[in-house]
């Protein structure tokens, strides 16, 4: 699935110059974000732990469970994202099952990551 291409011409994509922090450490989950265009750094207690790339999803779990953010986002490019609330995840998980096993896939490397660093 192609997240890039599905949300390319969606009318609620926002742009974001290069420097400028999505979201910080401990912010509220209130959206996750699919990357159209550009890279993000994602960041923990100021060290890139990933960097981020078109059709990427980011901030996925501070939405799904409703806590804050374990990261920070800031853009490494200019960059153009999708944010996705919890009223449009919902959505998208329950009418395109393939976007549900995308997000599934992400956690899943990501935590196979974090327990390779310790």
């Amino acid at each position: 699935m192609n997240l890039e291409e599905i949300f390319q011409n969606d009318p609620n994509i926002q742009s974001f110059p290069a420097g400028q922090t999505i979201f910080a450490q401990g912010d509220p989950g209130d959206y996750m974000y699919v990357v159209i265009t550009g890279n993000l750094e994602i960041q923990v207690h100021g060290h890139v732990m990933e960097t981020a790339v078109p059709g990427d999803i980011v901030g996925e779990m501070a939405l799904i469970d409703n806590g804050t953010r374990s990261a920070a986002a800031i853009a490494r490019t200019d960059v153009t994202l999708m944010p996705i609330d919890q009223k449009r995840f919902t959505f998208l998980v329950q009418e395109t099952p393939y976007f549900a096993l995308q997000v599934m896939k992400v956690l899943a490397d990501r935590l196979e990551k974090m327990n390779k660093m310790v």
